[in-house]
Parts: structure tokens; sequence; C-alpha cells
């Protein structure tokens, strides 16, 4: 049996962890996204994104996860002027529109995250969490506010790749909390798609309860991933599926946050997986969320 975990606030809105499965939805402002799902392309970006971000939200979205910067393999990397052009005003204004939604912000670069952070964001999504060097933490520990911890390595070599990942992610939660970041601030993610090959991908997800022992609430995020498209052999825009029976087989494995693109598909996948493996609903009650995504 898993130690309950205490809630936490992330800006306007508590996570009570153990209760359903939180959906976070991906808002690229990139031109180069793997998804192709990137906002930079459209007339007004700032105004396409706070309409996707609204439509995130109808559909059932509990936090809004902005990014600015490609992370996909070979992506070109972005200065930190760029990438503050890109989210900034995207962040404000979905805060201003979307008052009572969480927001992260997606960066590894302190000037991006600490602007965020002033625009209105509430939580920091930081893809090299398990690096000690990542300046991310210190900006969480200083700004008081919640931290996704990622796991990437460099090189995907591992003799127990989920041992690893685990122990890697423990060490990081370790330095966080050092770091003055409140134990109850820490999530951890284990990186599906960073530093692992597809078969070491699978190996984690097969074994994500042993994450639990880590003690800190999960983010998974698996969406559309090239994982999927190798074992199905379908391109990124075929993904749906696939992704879907990670949230579901994630859920079975104790995730407690799903981090998608196609909101919508994965709240109601997450609320019939939290239905059968949380045990929760009784028949008549309210759906979790509200509404009919």
């Amino acid at each position: 049996m898993t130690t309950a975990i205490a809630p936490t606030r992330i800006g306007p809105a508590t996570f009570d962890w153990g209760t359903r499965t939180y959906v976070m939805g991906i808002l690229n402002l990139t031109p180069d996204s793997f998804s192709g799902d990137g906002l930079l392309d459209a007339t007004d970006p700032v105004a396409a994104a706070v309409a996707q971000g609204r439509a995130m939200v109808a559909d059932g979205a509990d936090v809004l996860d902005v990014g600015g910067e490609s992370t996909r393999p070979g992506h070109a990397t972005v200065d930190a002027a760029t990438e503050l052009e890109r989210v900034v005003p995207v962040v404000a204004a979905l805060r201003a529109a979307l008052p009572s939604t969480p927001i992260s912000i997606d960066t590894t670069k302190a000037a991006v995250a600490e602007a965020a952070l002033d625009a209105g964001a509430d939580l920091l999504n930081d893809v090299t969490g398990t690096d000690p060097d990542s300046p991310i933490t210190a900006i969480a520990a200083a700004r008081g506010v919640p931290l996704v911890l990622m796991h990437t390595r460099a090189e995907a070599r591992y003799a127990d790749v989920v041992a690893e990942v685990v122990a890697d992610l423990q060490a990081a939660v370790d330095r966080a909390v050092a770091a003055g970041v409140a134990p109850g601030h820490v999530i951890v993610d284990p990186g599906i798609g960073f530093g692992k090959t597809a078969q070491h991908n699978v190996a984690v997800l097969h074994d994500l309860s042993r994450l639990q022992r880590i003690g800190r609430p999960i983010l998974l995020g698996t969406s559309r991933k090239s994982t999927i498209g190798k074992i199905l052999d379908l391109p990124v825009d075929e993904r749906l599926e696939g992704t879907l029976a990670t949230t579901a087989l994630g859920i079975a494995g104790g995730v407690d946050v799903v981090r998608v693109h196609d909101v919508r598909a994965n709240v109601r996948a997450a609320r019939v997986s939290d239905a059968i493996v949380r045990g929760t609903w009784r028949e008549g009650d309210p759906s979790p969320g509200g509404g009919r995504p």
C-alpha cells in the first residue's frame, strides 16, 4: 500500500493527489514541435494560444503547460530573448483569460522561468530536472512555487533503467529539498523519450509503480511520442490510441498527472481508468472535474 501524499497548491487550484488523475494540456509556442502542433505559424500566436487554452480547459484540462523551445531530438536551440518573446505574452494572456487555471512554464532557462512567473505562471516544468547544474530548482526555492523534476541523461546507457531512473529522481528530489524547495512542491517525471531508447521507455512504463517509492506525485508525458510510433509503425498524427493506452496503464501504475496534446480523449480515458483503478466512483456520482468532455 502506498503512503498518501498531501495536496499541493498550484496557483489558483489545489491538487488532491490520489483522488483522481489530473490532465495537463500542452501549448507549444514553437515552429518545430515534433507533434506538429506549434502555434507560432498562426497570424496571432497569442490569440491562438488563448483559444487553444480555453478549448483545453473546456475539455477538462486541469493545468496548461506553455513551452517556447522544442525538446525533440535534434531540435534547434533557442536563445533566452527569443524564448521570452514567445512565451511571456502567452502566459500573461492566459492568466488574464483563465484566472482559475494553473499555468506551467516548460523551460530550462532561469530568465524565462523568472519572467514567466512574473507574468502569472504557477509551476516550473524542468526537463533537465536531474541535472545538478539546472538553475530552475533554485528559482523554485526562491519563489516558493511547485516544480516538476524530469529525468534525462546525455546518453541512453543503463545497467537497470528503471532502478537508475528512480535513483536519479530521488537524488534530484533530495537536492531540491536541500536547496529550499518545499518537499510538498516537488513532482517527478520519468522522462519518457529523454535519454532513453524505445526499449528503455517501454521498460519504464512497465514498472512505473516503482516510482511511487519516491513519495512524490508522478507526471507522465507520452503523448504522440516516437516510442508509440515505433510500436505501432504510425506517424505522429496517428498515435492517439497508443497515447490513450499509456494513459490508462500509467494510471494503473500510479501516475497522478498526464501531459497530453489531445485533452478531451485523455480526460475520458483517465476518468474511466480512475473509476477502475482508484475505486472511488459510484453510480450517480458527478463526473470528476465537471462537464462532459
